[in-house]
C-alpha cells in the first residue's frame, strides 16, 4: 500500500471528512426548517425567518470550504422543487422571486463568515465572531434589498424599507444569539 493510500484511510481524516458531511446536511436540514418558522409582516413580502441564524452559525461552525457548499446544497435542493424556501416554496422561480436576493446572499455569507472565523480558528474571540456573523449578515440584506429593488422595481429607499428595516431587531437578536452559541462551544 503506498503512503497516499495509507493516509485517505487514516481514522481521524475519516472521522473529520464524516463530521463535515454530517455538518453540510445539518445545516441544510436547519436552513430548510427555518424557512418554515416565519412571521409574514402584512407591508412587505419578505417574512421574518430563522434561516439567517442558521446561516450565521453554519458559516462559522463548517467554515468557508464547507459552509457555501451547505448553502448552495440547500439552493440547489430548493431550487430543483422542493418546498423547503419560506412558504412552503421550492423551484427557480422562488429564487427570482423577490426573497431571491436573500438567498444568494446565504452563499456569499457563509463563505465570508467562515473565512474570517477560520482566520482566527485558534481562538474565536466573541467580538471576532460578531464582527464575522454581523459583515456576513450585512452581505445577506445587501443582496437582499438589490434584488428586492429589481424585482419589485422600487427605489433603493424603499427597498431598505421593506427589505431591511423591520429587520433589524431580530438581526441583532439572531447575530448575538449565534455568536453566543458558536463561542460556547467552539472553546470546548
Amino acid at each position: 500500500m503506498n503512503t497516499l493510500t495509507t493516509l485517505y484511510r487514516h481514522p481521524a481524516l475519516i472521522n473529520k471528512a464524516v463530521s463535515k458531511v454530517i455538518g453540510v446536511f445539518t445545516i441544510i436540514l436547519l436552513l430548510s426548517l427555518g424557512a418554515y418558522i416565519r412571521i409574514p409582516l402584512p407591508f412587505t413580502p419578505i417574512p421574518i425567518t430563522l434561516q439567517t441564524f442558521f446561516v450565521l452559525l453554519g458559516g462559522a461552525m463548517l467554515g468557508r470550504k464547507y459552509a457555501p457548499i451547505a448553502t448552495c446544497g440547500y439552493l440547489f435542493l430548493g431550487g430543483l422543487g422542493l418546498p423547503i424556501f419560506q412558504g412552503y416554496g421550492g423551484g427557480i422561480l422562488h429564487i427570482l422571486g423577490p426573497t431571491g436576493g436573500y438567498l444568494i446572499g446565504f452563499i456569499a455569507a457563509s463563505f465570508v463568515i467562515g473565512a474570517l472565523i477560520d482566520f482566527k480558528r485558534n481562538k474565536p474571540s466573541f467580538g471576532w465572531t460578531v464582527f464575522s456573523m454581523a459583515l456576513g449578515q450585512a452581505l445577506i440584506y445587501a443582496f437582499g434589498i438589490w434584488w428586492l429593488a429589481v424585482s419589485l422595481k422600487l427605489n433603493l429607499v424603499n427597498a431598505i424599507y421593506l427589505g431591511l428595516i423591520p429587520f433589524l431587531p431580530g438581526a441583532a437578536f439572531k447575530l448575538i444569539t449565534a455568536s453566543l452559541i458558536y463561542t460556547k462551544f467552539s472553546s470546548k
